[in-house]
């Protein structure tokens, strides 16, 4: 009689125990900021109901269920957790540290720590989605970078991998003596076959998408060509798309962004040199793009150019052409800065050169730093503020739609309805 007492008192706690946690999972935050940019659109006085990790109601008429917490977020703008489109965790600022040096002196210890706090620093700046682009040179570290975040080991945003990359033999780096190899700053192949095996190896160690460079310099002190042939590329894309993933390409050329572009990628990073013809058949394939202005600045500023003061180098001047050419085209924009090349958690400086230097609106960068974003990576449970979708929301002070510089004044930031920031009181 006494066993089967105990068995029934453990049963009975171990249903209290999943109760009080179910019940603690549900409960519900009112958050009431001055406006709400849903996605969209800005709207006044409307306040947003969290409930567990989802948004339960949104408007101007939100009731409150019984000890729902409230939260009053005066003279802010809440917004859509931002995504950013284009990250590299294991790397930080050149000017600190040489690329080269990070990925042959750096210790995958060393680069892992580094990659936990720029995880942190992304969240905190109110991004709480982000596109891992490749780790450079640190394997498959992304992966566990991305299981100890879902697992609330450490804080960082959701993350998206593309583990290390795909590049063609011989084109990458780093490069010393010939007599000598060393790690690579991502996976080389070759032909059809290889390029193939590559690609299932990846998404087999847990790749969510592919990155593929489909030019690059063969060395330092040339221009970048294409690497891989038409080919090579079909059956990388073909590949990823068979096990459900997207393809990415880096790319800068002409050539090199039309081979990725017919074989079927999704958004092509960079595009420096893309020419009207090129955004064109971008627009009409339905390839987006993402620019990355940020990365090109910082890579100026670095290399000695005194912005403000002088000229715009031969870089930048060749970039502004190229985004003209693809805004008349009307090619779509993944907002990306490829930070990692400049620090993370200053994820807002490629939306304020798009509006300060390159003709965008602050509300269409906000849009396509929300729900656009969203849209184009496939991320249907987030990047806009309604209801059943994650609870993955920023409040900053200001209205980020007329001001861009506002998204750099984050006061709060929840993440699948947790809070991670809020205001000091």
């Amino acid at each position: 009689m006494k066993l089967r007492e105990d068995v029934w008192t453990k049963l009975f706690l171990s249903c209290s125990v999943f109760l009080t946690a179910s019940a603690l999972a549900e409960e519900s935050t009112l958050l009431r900021p001055a406006a709400v940019f849903d996605g969209q659109e800005m709207h006044a006085d409307w306040v947003v109901l969290v409930t567990g990790d989802k948004i339960a109601a949104a408007g101007p008429d939100v009731p409150a269920p019984a000890g729902a917490r409230t939260i009053d977020l005066p003279g802010v703008t809440l917004l859509p957790g931002m995504i950013e489109g284009h990250s590299h965790m294991f790397l930080h600022p050149y000017n600190e540290t040489s690329w080269n040096d990070q990925v042959t002196d750096e210790s995958l210890a060393m680069r892992v720590a580094r990659g936990t706090v720029h995880a942190r620093k992304t969240l905190e700046a109110g991004f709480t989605t982000a596109r891992d682009l490749g780790t450079e040179g640190a394997g498959y570290a992304d992966v566990g970078l991305r299981q100890a975040i879902e697992s609330r080991i450490i804080a960082g945003p959701r993350l998206l991998v593309a583990t290390r990359a795909i590049v063609a033999t011989g084109s990458y780096g780093p490069k010393f003596s010939t007599e000598v190899d060393v790690p690579q700053g991502a996976q080389e192949a070759s032909g059809v076959e290889e390029v193939t095996r590559v690609t299932r190896e990846q998404i087999g160690k847990g790749a969510d998408l592919v990155k593929v460079y489909a030019d690059y310099r063969w060395s330092k002190d040339e221009p970048s060509r294409p690497t891989f042939s038409q080919e090579e590329l079909n059956a990388i894309v073909q590949t990823a798309r068979s096990a459900g993933r997207a393809t990415v390409a880096h790319a800068t050329t002409p050539e090199g962004m039309r081979r990725a572009i017919n074989a079927g990628v999704e958004t092509i990073e960079h595009g420096d040199e893309g020419t009207p013809e090129i955004f064109q058949l971008m627009k009409q394939k339905g390839v987006a793009l993402c620019s990355t202005v940020a990365a090109g600045d910082a890579v100026s500023r670095y290399q000695g150019w005194k912005k403000g003061s002088e000229p715009d180098p031969p870089r930048i001047q060749q970039k502004r052409a190229s985004m003209k050419a693809a805004r008349e085209a009307g090619v779509t924009f993944v907002m990306g800065g490829d930070s990692g090349v400049f620090a993370h958690g200053e994820n807002a400086l490629e939306m304020e050169l798009l509006v300060h230097e390159y003709g965008f609106k602050p509300l269409e960068v906000l849009r396509q730093a929300t729900s656009g974003n969203s849209s184009i990576l496939h991320l249907i449970d987030r990047g806009s503020i309604r209801a059943g979708l994650l609870a993955d929301l920023v409040a900053v002070e200001g209205d980020p739609t007329r001001d861009v510089a506002a998204v750099r004044r984050v006061t709060f930031v929840m993440k699948g309805g947790v809070i991670v920031r809020e205001p000091q009181r």
